[in-house]
Parts: structure tokens; C-alpha cells; sequence
């Protein structure tokens, strides 16, 4: 399967805006994490704006990690037009089989909005494709067999899926890659798994291959944590060192450093 380790280059020539309804937690991460890959960000979350704002956008990212009953409603409505519209839309189900409100909500959203890349952890994903998971609060527990439980979710609600973990396995339920970039100082800040959403969605706003998209977006995020965590002293040097090394990274580095298997069809 071919994939574009220059998308990031495409990225910065045409800085899509991204429109994200997301974590409360993590929102000026996810809004400095579009910036330095080249995309616009911009944060709506109002239900009498919604809509209207995700007319005006090129892809929309959706994230449910602090959640309550009037953002459902707004993102419903954000989907919906961006469905109008034709951009990809990125589903975050942070916390998905931790409360029954979360889990609901999650399979809500993918029965009414057509989404197009759906990126969680292990137990996150496991839960959306019906596999009992164990999950802690919005962290993953242990999920055996990853790959084929994302293959099942994929299949299932007929979407991008991107597992994230220490190896990134992402699959349209037949050709399937994982993604070996990365570094375990991500899993020692608040945010990381947010921010690769809108790095996605960015990514997919300007390719018309889903999976190729989704392939580019977490190896060149990858790369930039390993390049972050080379001169990082610990977690907070190594935040603001990946948005540093993402804001100077080219195609040329991805090329080079690239560590991405590909299997299925």
C-alpha cells in the first residue's frame, strides 16, 4: 500500500481548518498541536454555532473526554453538516466503556454521523466493536489481539479505525498498517492521544485516501515525539518540545524514519 510521508508539506501549502468540539483538558493542546502542523484550528462548541462552523470547515474532529448532554447535541449537529459538506470527520471516544454514559454516547455518534477515521485506545476500541475491554477512567487497560479487534470495529461501523498504543495499528477492516513511531514519554503528559486527533484530521482533509491519511498523520506525529524526547529532560520539557519538532519536521525526515508494516489486502 502506497502512503505520502510528504502529506505534511500538503498540509502547510493548503492549511485546512480544522473545527474541533473536544476535551475540556486538552483543548490549547489540540489547538497548538493543528497550528504546528500547518492546519488552522478553531473551537466551537456552541449549539448555536455548530453547524455553521462546520459548513465553514475541512475536516471536523469530535472528542468526548469531558462530556455532557448539550455537547452530544452539538456534535450531532457539527456532523451532520459536515457530512452536508463531504469532510472527514474524526471521532475521539475517550473514556468509552468506563461509564455507560460515555459508551453510548460514542455509539450515538457513529450511528448518526457518517464518521470517517475513529481513533481510541485498546480498550476504548475494543468496547465500540462489542468485546468486553477493561477500562480505567479514560486509560486502556489490556485488550489481547489488537489488531483483530480493529479490523472487527472497522468492519463493524464501516470507518478508518486508528488504535493507539505503543505500536499504532490502523485498518478499514481489510489492508491494515501499524505504525512503530513514537516514544512512552507521550503516555507521561495529559494530551497526547487528544492532539493526534486533530493531526488527523488535518492530514485527511487533504488526501482522498482514508487510510493513507491516517498512516501519514501518526508517523509524522510519532517521529516528532522521538525527536521531542531526544533532548526532553522529562514530561514537561518534552511537551513543548513536540510541538517544536512537528512545527520543523518535513517529508524528507518522515522518509527517513518511517517505521510502518503493512498487511491485508
Amino acid at each position: 500500500m502506497n502512503w505520502n510521508p510528504d502529506l505534511i508539506q500538503e498540509v502547510r501549502k493548503r492549511r485546512p481548518l480544522v473545527h474541533q468540539i473536544t476535551n475540556e483538558v486538552t483543548v490549547n493542546d489540540c489547538a497548538n498541536i493543528t497550528l504546528c502542523c500547518g492546519a488552522s484550528p478553531v473551537m466551537a462548541h456552541a449549539l448555536e454555532e455548530v453547524a455553521e462552523m462546520a459548513g465553514l470547515a475541512s475536516a471536523l474532529v469530535l472528542n468526548i473526554g469531558t462530556l455532557s448532554a448539550d455537547q452530544v447535541e452539538s456534535m450531532i449537529q457539527a456532523g451532520r453538516s459536515a457530512n452536508e459538506k463531504g469532510i472527514p470527520v474524526v471521532l475521539d471516544p475517550v473514556g468509552a466503556g468506563a461509564t455507560s454514559f460515555r459508551t453510548e454516547t460514542a455509539k450515538k455518534l457513529l450511528e448518526r454521523i457518517r464518521i470517517s477515521h475513529l481513533k481510541g485506545n485498546a480498550g476504548e476500541i475494543a468496547t465500540l466493536a462489542g468485546e468486553r475491554a477493561q477500562v480505567r477512567g479514560v486509560d486502556s487497560g489490556h485488550v489481547d489481539d489488537i489488531r483483530t479487534i480493529a479490523i472487527k470495529a472497522a468492519k463493524k461501523w464501516g470507518l478508518t479505525v486508528i488504535v493507539t498504543g505503543e505500536k499504532d495499528i490502523i485498518t478499514d477492516g481489510v489492508k491494515w498498517a501499524e505504525v512503530s513511531n513514537g516514544h512512552f514519554l507521550m503516555g507521561t503528559i495529559t494530551g497526547t492521544g487528544c492532539m493526534c486527533a486533530p493531526v488527523v484530521a488535518a492530514f485527511a482533509a487533504v488526501s482522498k485516501e482514508p487510510v493513507s491519511a491516517a498512516v501519514s498523520a501518526m508517523t509524522t506525529y510519532g517521529i516528532a515525539a522521538e525527536q521531542a524526547a531526544e533532548s526532553a529532560k522529562g514530561p514537561g520539557s518534552f511537551r513543548w518540545k513536540l510541538f517544536d519538532a512537528l512545527h520543523s519536521l518535513d517529508g524528507a525526515a518522515v522518509r527517513e524514519y518511517a517505521q510502518v508494516e503493512w498487511g491485508g489486502a
